[in-house]
């Protein structure tokens, strides 16, 4: 008799579902997770993390007054990637760099006409940076360069033909707009967060509440009742996904270039390994908030510094490298870009499904595992 109870029923399964479904309604809560923190945590990837250098703060140090050092002084003023401030001693700039204010100057020497007309390997001028900030140290070296190089093909006229042309070409992102890139990825991250912090907060809330016990009390089986507490939060979450799909096209005005139907399956599949960790957590911590510190820990840390969403992958200790095979928004984050930015390009998406849809089913055996133990 118990066995029989014990078996998967469909109506036992509609019950928990509708039982959960509205529960999830009247909890302002489960509601602000999943529509409301969505739309912040995008603005604030969208608008606060920028992986583009513009407008950099330098001085550029006028100590020739000839014409043509004032025209390469308006080059550097013409350029959109810095945010020039102009000088005629080093001294002036010097202090600037050293508090922060400036990430370096270019000097334009007294002999800069006398150099110019030698055109030998003398260099025309000197770039000094702030290599407390390496990267950006890089970019003013680059762009001073850059700016140095047009002025001077411009001031030579017609420039002598190489014996090789380069001409670089961007796929998928032709602009280099690191919003494109990141906005994508910031989904992911954002889907994440809320995948896990669903089914962990509200079921430690009714373990806290001593409700889950009365639930395991009745003749649903352990499948049942994960099952009816995972498909409300599955609608949820794909509903915010939808929600910030918007929000990526038409406010941050990032392409979809694949089909909404491969976007919906990709994200269905990295849901069930989020919802499933957050109801492997919810049985393990039945404290709401320990079960939000180890959701953060363990959800939104891993997916934000070993996913790709902002370091490269491939750049990381191989140990490392190991560890992001078992984390989903690796595989979310890469199939997403490729979604947004490439198409629908399922040599790249079938692994990655796989891959997700293996860890989801890992975190809800784990979880009805230990729910097993409970119910014993």
């Amino acid at each position: 008799m118990a066995a029989g109870l014990r078996r998967f029923d469909t109506r036992r399964l509609l019950a928990l579902v509708s039982k959960e479904s509205l529960q999830a309604m009247r909890d302002p809560s489960t509601l602000l997770i999943a529509f409301v923190l969505p739309v912040v945590l995008l603005l604030l990837f969208a608008y606060a993390v920028s992986l583009d250098a513009k407008g950099v703060r330098v001085g550029v140090v006028l100590e020739s007054q000839g014409a043509t050092a004032q025209s390469l002084a308006a080059a550097f003023a013409g350029t959109r990637y810095l945010d020039v401030t102009f000088a005629h001693d080093r001294r002036e700039v010097v202090d600037s760099v050293v508090a922060g204010r400036l990430r370096g100057f270019i000097v334009i020497p007294q002999d800069f006409e006398q150099r110019l007309a030698r055109r030998g390997e003398e260099p025309l001028v000197q770039i000094i940076t702030d290599g407390s900030y390496p990267n950006t140290a890089n970019y003013v070296e680059n762009y001073g360069r850059g700016v140095v190089e047009t002025w001077r093909a411009a001031q030579l006229g017609q420039a002598p033909t190489p014996a090789v042309t380069l001409e670089p070409r961007f796929w998928f992102n032709p602009e280099l707009e690191s919003r494109r890139s990141l906005v994508p990825g910031a989904i992911a991250i954002v889907m994440a967060i809320i995948g896990t912090m669903l089914t962990a907060l509200v079921v430690a809330r009714e373990w806290e509440r001593g409700t889950m016990e009365a639930v395991l009390s009745t003749p649903a089986s352990v499948v049942e009742i994960l099952i009816g507490k995972l498909l409300p939060y599955f609608a949820l979450a794909m509903l915010a996904t939808l929600g910030a799909t918007g929000l990526a096209v038409w406010v941050f005005d990032v392409p979809l270039r694949g089909s909404l139907a491969a976007l919906m399956l990709l994200s269905a599949a990295f849901m069930v390994p989020a919802l499933g960790q957050g109801l492997l957590i919810s049985s393990l911590a039945r404290n709401q908030f320990l079960a939000a510190q180890i959701a953060l820990f363990s959800g939104f840390l891993p997916a934000f510094m070993l996913s790709g969403f902002l370091f490269e992958i491939d750049a990381m200790p191989a140990p490392i490298r190991m560890v992001t095979l078992v984390i989903p928004a690796r595989y979310f984050v890469a199939s997403l870009k490729t979604v947004f930015l490439a198409g629908d390009i399922w040599a790249v998406f079938l692994p990655n499904l796989a891959a997700m849809t293996a860890i989801g089913l890992v975190f809800f055996a784990l979880a009805k595992r230990a729910t097993r133990k409970n119910l014993e």
